[in-house]
């Protein structure tokens, strides 16, 4: 299981290189995207897709591929798999069989980088991820992240991201620090209260990127 850049194609690591270099087979979730990195780092091999709608029916298929005695490597598109990423199913489907090893290969995750870069958020926080697209889903969620009283990090779109810094708002009294297009050439990293949050964004006229958002309720 290889991480893979979230955005700059430095972000990763010799032993990454190395293993997608030495495998056989290389199973990801968008044979172009993954195409694009292996030739910035002149690496050639046969590639198949594995994606969030084709997990389980691929996952057989990889096992063939083990059992024939080759070694396989999946990376999904940008950061850790199985980390809001395809690979979860994948890695349960070979691990419930038993003959073969599961490795990771760490590297760059979203969450974990924007964690670095947030100053002092206690001593632990919530991975959640992209929350519900349906408001009352989202907002209920919300309500049990405050609940617990630790910082917590969501995963946005572009297209959603002021509807739910307006639902985090109005869940409770919250520092957030917001990284979009981390590691990109338009990286930005901002911070200040729910409410400054959603009025930066809300008189934006447009808004690019893939954000990343630590919540740190007021009371830590």
């Amino acid at each position: 299981m290889v991480a893979t850049p979230i955005g700059n194609l430095e972000d990763i690591t010799y032993r990454a290189v190395r293993i997608l270099g030495e495998v056989d087979v290389i199973a990801c979730e968008d044979t172009r995207h993954t195409s694009f990195l292996l030739s910035r780092y002149s690496i050639h091999k046969r590639l198949i897709a594995c994606h969030a709608h084709n997990e389980e029916e691929s996952a057989k298929g990889i096992l063939g591929l083990l059992d024939s005695g080759l070694n396989v490597a999946y990376c999904s598109d940008a950061g850790t798999p199985g980390v809001s990423d395809p690979g979860a199913r994948l890695v349960e489907y070979i691990r419930q069989d038993g003959r073969h090893r599961v490795v990771p290969i760490p590297g760059a995750s979203a969450g974990v980088s924007l964690v670095s870069a947030a100053g002092n958020i206690g001593k632990s926080f919530t991975f959640e991820g992209f929350l519900s697209p349906k408001q009352g889903r989202r907002r209920e969620r919300l309500s049990e992240l405050f609940s617990r009283g630790e910082a917590f990090i969501v995963y946005e779109s572009p297209f959603r991201v002021v509807k739910t810094l307006r639902d985090i708002a109005e869940a409770g009294e919250a520092r957030l620090v917001i990284g979009r297009e981390l590691t990109k050439a338009h990286e930005e990293i901002i911070s200040g209260s729910a409410e400054e949050m959603l009025q930066e964004f809300s008189r934006r006229e447009q808004i690019k990127g893939e954000f990343a958002i630590l919540v740190v309720p007021e009371a830590l």
